[in-house]
């Protein structure tokens, strides 16, 4: 290891060394005097509030109450319904919006650490995506003027600090922010329940546990043995005998799920991260990575009153088992966090208990949306992919070799406005320099770009191992937009993705965050 990469590792070791949510940390590189400080005079929102992320705490288990991290939420200008706080739950609130309509958020910092919010999956100009140079320290705040331009679709928010966005996201703050149509034909509000699905550690004292000062925890991601479904240990919903839509969130650190019902029913899957598909389609299972959401149509009115349905998280295997257990073994298995769940393990997720009440049956529609679909031999580097390796050198998470760094772009990121590109995005070194280590810390990677959808238009697996994605092989739903995918070892991915419209910095990352506050993430920047 040479001095930069000690010097880097140096950096997020020291950055993830948490066990309480009073880290103080703050980036020499954030720039709080960009643009977001006053608003605009000539910008008349539809919806202006106030969102403040505050330390609290709250009832999750019986006994002591739990220091958490929250969004507090205040509405000065808009409808009372567009701002809702989920019942006896911390994640939150759920924004709900429609298309084209202007939306002023006015972000306070009252944590003692930085930080910021990232409008994860809406297309809007790069200072309002929550980019870790506008982060804000204690006392400031940050003003967001936008315009929603994305189709109606389950999209989210959640803090983007620099080195520390898996303590804030873990201590509680998370929130969804739904894109309304009041001319789709499918449940609403009372039948449209936002389902937010996180793994968390708990102590003997209630408190939460987050990654200790253990290295190979950190760079395996945080792994927890309890789920908590809208932000309770005990997550369940009763339901009436009619046909209800589940917005999927998928907003643990680094756990990934492998969804199915408990009476083997298959899982209707009607829309992604970027919105509805334009047909359902129908999955024995659903491979759900941190950061993805997906959609789900359920129809209970053939269940009896009183019976009972689990949503399930299947075995797996994720790819990562055999190099991690080497790992673990010549480290004197120093390297697991102790009382974690693995990744992998059959997990019950959420109950639907059916009451009396029956409805009429849905009618699920045959056509859901119209995409735009775009031939990816129209691309302007249709014969020539750029291409982005996420791997491990020398105990660090890297894109092509490079981690984070607050400003810099190189020249590989830096593509031409107003054109549509393929990106392919490997699992693995290129082969050149690949030592024992590096082959052993493989790892799956969901990978996630700010400000845009895209569609996935091939997945390699040649370079998988069999048993591997004979275990998650069926998971997969490319049909629709996206903007998080899960990159397992070995496999090649190919998106299709288009810069319309705005210039500027966005980057992109893992979404496992503890690999994103390692650095396992990069700058991309779009120049007119």
């Amino acid at each position: 290891m040479n001095r930069k990469q000690f010097l880097k590792y140096v950096s997020w070791s020291t950055a993830l060394s948490v066990t309480m949510p009073s880290l103080v940390y703050c980036s020499s590189n954030a720039n709080t005097n960009a643009k977001g400080n006053e608003p605009d005079p000539d910008f008349i929102p539809d919806l202006d509030i106030e969102l403040t992320s505050v330390p609290d705490s709250m009832g999750i288990m019986p006994g002591r109450l739990t220091d958490i991290y929250r969004y507090e939420a205040r509405i000065i200008h808009g409808e009372s319904d567009k701002v809702v706080q989920l019942p006896d739950s911390y994640p939150g609130p759920v924004i709900r919006i429609r298309k084209g309509e202007k939306v002023r958020v006015r972000y306070k910092n009252a944590l003692s650490q930085e930080s910021i919010i990232h409008w994860h999956g809406l297309h809007i100009a790069p200072e309002m995506d929550g980019h870790p140079m506008y982060a804000v320290q204690k006392g400031e705040q940050y003003i967001y003027e936008f315009e929603v331009n994305n189709p109606p679709g389950t999209y989210w928010f959640h803090p983007h600090p620099d080195k520390i966005t898996g303590p804030q996201v873990y201590y509680g703050l998370a929130g969804l922010f739904i894109v309304e149509d009041a001319a789709e034909m499918l449940p609403r509000r009372e039948n449209d329940i936002p389902v937010i699905i996180q793994d968390r550690m708990f102590d003997d004292d209630n408190q939460l546990v987050y990654i200790r000062n253990n290295q190979m925890s950190q760079i395996q991601g945080f792994l927890g043995d309890e789920i908590l479904i809208n932000g309770k240990t005990s997550g369940s919903a009763k339901v009436n005998r009619t046909a209800y839509r589940l917005r999927l969130l998928n907003g643990s650190n680094s756990r990934i799920y492998k969804l199915a019902w408990s009476d083997n029913s298959g899982i209707t899957v009607i829309g992604t991260d970027g919105g509805l598909l334009e047909r359902p389609v129908n999955k024995p299972y659903l491979m759900l990575a941190p950061g993805e959401r997906v959609e789900v149509w359920k129809d209970f009115s053939s269940y009896d009153a009183g019976s009972e349905l689990v949503l399930k998280s299947l075995a797996f295997n994720d790819g990562s088992n055999m190099g991690m257990g080497r790992m673990g073994g010549m480290m004197g298995n120093r390297g697991m966090q102790s009382g974690s769940v693995p990744n992998g393990q059959t997990m019950e997720l959420m109950q639907f208990t059916v009451n009396n009440t029956k409805s009429e049956p849905g009618s699920l529609p045959g056509t859901l949306t119209n995409l735009n679909r775009i031939d990816p031999d129209e691309a302007s580097n249709a014969g020539s992919p750029r291409k982005f390796h996420f791997f491990n050198d020398h105990m660090q998470w890297v894109i092509n070799g490079e981690t984070f760094q607050m400003h810099e772009v190189a020249d590989w990121e830096k593509v031409q406005a107003g054109t549509t590109e393929i990106w392919e995005f490997i699992n693995g070194n290129d082969g050149s320099g690949m030592g024992m280590m590096q082959n052993m810390m493989q790892m799956p990677h969901p990978v996630h770009i700010h400000g845009f959808s895209f569609r996935i238009i091939e997945r390699d697996i040649s370079g998988m191992d069999a048993g591997v994605w004979s275990t998650v092989k069926d998971g997969f739903v490319d049909e629709g937009l996206q903007d998080t995918f899960l990159l397992m070892p070995g496999m090649k991915v190919k998106i299709l993705i288009s810069f319309e419209d705005f210039t500027g910095k966005y980057i992109y990352h893992c979404h496992n965050l503890e690999h994103e506050d390692m650095g396992m993430m990069r700058n991309f920047e779009i120049i007119d």
